[in-house]
């Protein structure tokens, strides 16, 4: 949620919630606003879920001062009690976010030495109208659908450009900067994850995985990359091995998108492996070393590229 955002929410939030209670006649009402303001968060999930917890904390809290109020009078030493019995409880129902606003609320009946039913609709009135504004402004989100697009398509240039990067240093030896570009291609990840995940907690009724589990499926690619890269640097003989491996890298880049089911991929891999095995066998110890790179290489491209086709098979239908 945005600075702007935010502040226009909090603004409203505040105003309609004391508007509403000064309209029914409560009091305390500037604390509708600040309940309002509290329960404005990033998401609808975690407003909704907070405004459950807190409406619990509530009704706990309220009945719990009733007792002693009633019993003991009104007075700080009661006001202790109340706190050493509400606390844990709130702490064990797993309510304590509502520790601090619905306190405030208890406190209206202290400073009024009253438990009447009217105090505690009072209380409750205010509590209501303050999540309850909170909650319809944040039915409102602004959607990040076209951020995360974006983001699709950076992230797969950045692999394109990687997977171009391997393909070079094979042909030619030029292979520099992988590391940088993978850290570049980590980065973006790790902040479309965090955008996808704000706005997987912002779908109230229809959940979908598919972005959430697209990204951790890039993110495991990212991790193979990198130890392709340092394989891929290791590599310092030309071979006819290297010069048909660089080939694969250079195919699996111009096919790599959100939309490509990949599954062709596999079939060149396997078709290189079986024209490794016919491959006559290394003379010296510099090409054994270098064939067990390439090797290794191919397992892990192979791997790369069954990431995706896992990932299709499952969320296939749901790609744009």
């Amino acid at each position: 949620m945005s600075v702007a955002h935010r502040t226009i929410k909090l603004v409203l939030a505040t105003v309609i919630a004391i508007w509403i209670a000064d309209s029914l006649g409560l009091a305390y009402t500037t604390s509708a606003g600040i309940i309002a303001i509290l329960s404005v968060l990033d998401t609808r999930r975690s407003s909704f879920k907070i405004a459950g917890q807190r409406f619990i904390s509530a009704l706990l809290a309220l009945g719990i001062a009733t007792v002693p109020f009633t019993l003991f009078g009104y007075n700080l030493m009661v006001v202790a009690l109340y706190m050493a019995l509400y606390v844990p409880l709130a702490y064990v129902l797993d309510v304590s976010v509502g520790i601090p606003p619905i306190t405030v609320l208890v406190l209206h009946l202290y400073l009024e030495q009253s438990v009447a039913i009217s105090w505690l609709w009072n209380e409750m009135a205010i509590f209501l109208i303050g999540a309850g504004v909170a909650l319809l402004l944040n039915l409102y989100m602004p959607s990040k659908q076209s951020d995360i697009e974006n983001y699709h398509l950076r992230v797969e240039e950045k692999l394109k450009a990687i997977l171009m990067r391997f393909n070079g240093f094979l042909l030619k030896g030029d292979g520099t900067n992988e590391a940088v570009l993978i850290g570049e291609l980590d980065q973006l990840l790790s902040e479309a994850q965090r955008l996808v995940y704000l706005e997987h907690n912002n779908q109230l009724f229809q959940q979908t995985n598919y972005q959430v589990h697209y990204f951790d499926m890039r993110m495991d690619q990212s991790k193979l990359l990198r130890q392709m890269a340092v394989n891929v640097n290791s590599c310092q003989l030309e071979s006819r091995e290297s010069v048909i491996l660089a080939h694969l890298f250079y195919e699996t880049a111009a096919q790599l998108s959100q939309e490509n089911p990949a599954k062709l991929l596999l079939d060149d891999i396997a078709e290189f492996r079986e024209l490794f095995r016919k491959r006559p066998l290394p003379k010296t110890r510099d090409e054994f070393e270098t064939r067990a790179v390439l090797f290794q290489l191919l397992n892990d491209l192979e791997r790369f590229i069954q990431l995706k086709v896992d990932f299709y098979n499952q969320y296939g239908k749901q790609v744009a």
